[in-house]
């Protein structure tokens, strides 16, 4: 179970982000993307943050490609919008529970 703390810094951290993707990033690369979760590690230190793309699989490796470009300048904005003791290391990591989801709900359909 994950500790409160570290569940409110990681929905804290995940909704900053998606606003510093939809305000202040330029990069064509990045696309369109949903960031869909960010695990904390225990010392708030570093952070794994998953995204969606609805596209295909080198649309989805363009926009890691720009997050992970954009790493430092989101890392700079979070530490100062959220005055966090330390601003978490970010690693971002395709989600790809939406594409499974409708490709097993493809498969149940066919079922029927």
């Amino acid at each position: 179970m994950i500790p409160k703390r570290l569940s409110r810094v990681g929905e804290t951290v995940r909704a900053e982000i998606s606003e510093m993707i939809l305000r202040d990033l330029k990069d064509p690369r990045i696309g369109l993307v949903t960031i869909t979760d960010v695990l904390m590690s225990p010392d708030l230190r570093q952070a794994k943050v998953f995204f969606s793309r609805i596209g295909t699989k080198e649309e989805s490796e363009e926009s890691l490609v720009g997050l992970t470009k954009a790493a430092g300048f989101i890392r700079r904005e979070l530490g100062r919008r959220l005055r966090l003791k330390f601003a978490p290391e970010l690693r971002f990591l395709h989600d790809d529970s939406l594409e499974t989801g409708a490709r097993i709900s493809d498969l149940l359909r066919d079922i029927e």
